[in-house]
């Protein structure tokens, strides 16, 4: 075994990889969101749609979206892995020793969390991804892209997705509380006059950016008529 796989497959080297994939999942997250938001422009979704084809047949887009599969991949193997490993060492007194006088309660429950959200991310996926790729959505009339918007607004007048969209978005936020400034821990990158930062910095993140995503099946199911 060399190094490289040495290091990698060690409990702290599953810690670096889950870091560095959780602050990509981040950036991805920032630059998805920006996109949604012209969901808001009162257009009748030409915005979106145009977003939505540019994302669909950019090669560059497209072999990101390869790595980011690949990403979130490595992102809950490691996390299975290193639960497994915690459990594993975890002592017989760990119940008696009050971990919530200790942790957070999003840091105590970052599996329920990560399943709350994997399970909204296939649900998601199935609902616009596999229709825009591989389905017969239809084409806005005279233009070379196709009405994912009409698709949108259509998913979010559904009481059972907006609420399951909303509830993972929270569960996202508690996720990305605890894992934003746990991934510079991991990574070392820590000092007493720049951690306060990076940790208000990184609760502000969570809320802004899930706050926004939730935003918008709440402005279609409330405000927008079909």
């Amino acid at each position: 075994m060399n190094w490289f796989t040495k290091t990698f497959s060690s409990t702290l080297g599953r810690k670096y990889i889950m870091a560095i994939t959780g602050l990509f999942l981040c950036s991805f997250l920032v630059v998805h969101l920006v996109g949604n938001l012209t969901l808001f422009y009162k257009d009748g979704g030409e915005a979106f749609n145009i977003y939505s084809h540019f994302m669909a047949n950019n090669i560059v887009i497209r072999v990101m979206e390869v790595v980011l599969v690949l990403g979130f991949l490595f992102h809950i193997y490691d996390a299975l892995v290193l639960t497994r490993r915690n459990k594993a060492a975890r002592p017989v007194g760990y119940a008696e020793s009050r971990p919530q006088e200790n942790s957070t309660w999003s840091s105590r429950n970052m599996g329920l969390l990560g399943t709350v959200i994997l399970v909204f991310l296939l649900v998601h996926l199935w609902n616009f991804f596999v229709p825009a790729r591989f389905g017969d959505l239809e084409g806005v009339p005279n233009k070379e892209y196709l009405n994912l918007y009409s698709e949108v607004a259509l998913a979010f007048k559904n009481p059972i997705y907006v609420a399951l969209y909303v509830i993972s978005m929270v569960a996202l936020a508690y996720h990305l509380i605890h894992g934003f400034q746990s991934a510079f821990q991991s990574l070392g990158l820590t000092h007493k006059k720049y951690t306060p930062f990076i940790q208000k910095f990184g609760y502000a993140f969570s809320v802004i950016i899930c706050l926004g995503f939730a935003a918008i099946p709440l402005y279609f199911f409330f405000f927008i008529e079909l």
